[in-house]
């Protein structure tokens, strides 16, 4: 080989070996390069605050770092439609809402609180697992920013109130909060009631001035939330039953390698199914706490209770009737409700 063909061939070799090592260099920065994953949710020390720790903490793990998570309770992040923007446009990573907030979104995200859908938390346990039922529900805003990853049951609702709701007339005349859905209007106006659709975080003011009588949540919120000062009085109608759905912002999801793409999904289905227990033992718990902090635990009288489901037990189909991918929904949920009885 001439001299001048060896030189030639020394410097097309080291070319390619500095392309090689910028190349190598390059794929090691973008394993190296961290990715922060904002949660939020608008409780506190709760089922909600328990998934996303448990959440945060895996997908850490598993990421070896390079997802970065940080946990915002109590709707420090804005109010519930705030939160649910910054996940659409990708200031948020990550939501932890029931899902009937995202109404605004799809309409269907309300079906999980039809009246009468689910009977105990396990039933309601077993209903978020279902595979049709997470297919529909996960897949809602997929075309509006949205990935769902995680679908579970939280509690069942219950009112609180000022003066105490003790018969189903008590509630004739009130003005009391609900969730932003047309299923939970409706059924508030069958009971006599003026529903007002408001976010978590405006609600113990609310009540405090008077500008409502009381307000659909749960025991949970009421408990963690020091609500005892505002009004004691819990009626505990089990109707209807609180969801909560995991929402990931798909422009930060596209954004991501395909190995933490897998382990944002996965994370996020195993750490909606192993809240399970802790929500069952955490409602336990809630109540007699409640009850400690002098607060009082009402039921209705059995044959109103009854009375009441009899009232709501069409609302679903009656609110969906008209509506036909509402209404394919609501038939889609209600059968797997009853698969999973």
């Amino acid at each position: 080989m001439s001299s001048v063909n060896c030189a030639r061939h020394l410097r097309g070799g080291a070319a390619a070996a500095l392309w090689l090592a910028l190349m190598l260099a390059g794929a090691h920065a973008a394993e190296e390069k961290t990715y922060p994953m904002k949660f939020t949710f608008p409780t506190i020390n709760d089922s909600l605050h328990q998934l996303a720790k448990s959440y945060a903490a895996a997908v850490e793990k598993d990421s070896g770092g390079r997802i970065k998570p940080e946990i915002y309770p109590a709707s420090q992040l804005g109010s519930i439609p705030r939160q649910i923007e910054g996940v659409q446009f990708g200031a948020i990573q990550c939501a932890i809402v029931p899902p009937e907030f995202f109404v605004g979104v799809d309409e269907r995200f309300e079906l999980m609180t039809a009246p009468g859908l689910v009977t105990s938390m396990e039933h309601g346990q077993r209903l978020a697992a279902d595979p049709a039922v997470l297919k529909l529900m996960l897949g809602l805003g997929a075309n509006k920013g949205l990935r769902g990853v995680g679908l579970f049951n939280i509690t069942p609702s219950s009112i609180i109130a000022k003066n105490a709701i003790r018969h189903l007339s008590d509630f004739k005349g009130k003005k009391i909060r609900i969730f932003a859905s047309d299923f939970q209007t409706t059924a508030f106006k069958r009971l006599g009631v003026t529903p007002v659709a408001m976010t978590l975080g405006d609600v113990l003011p609310a009540i405090q001035q008077g500008a409502i009588d009381g307000a659909l949540a749960a025991i949970t919120v009421y408990a963690t939330m020091q609500y005892q000062d505002a009004a004691k009085y819990v009626t505990e109608t089990g109707q209807p039953t609180i969801f909560g759905v995991i929402e990931i912002s798909r422009k930060w999801y596209e954004s991501l390698p395909a190995d933490l793409q897998q382990i944002v999904d996965r994370d996020g289905a195993a750490a909606a199914t192993e809240i399970n227990s802790f929500t069952i033992a955490f409602n336990a718990r809630v109540r007699q706490m409640w009850l400690d902090k002098g607060g009082e635990l009402i039921s209705l009288p059995g044959d109103e209770q009854s009375a009441m489901m009899e009232t709501l037990a069409s609302v679903g189909e009656d609110v969906s009737k008209s509506k036909p991918q509402l209404s394919a929904g609501y038939e889609l949920v209600t059968e797997a409700a009853k698969r999973t009885r």
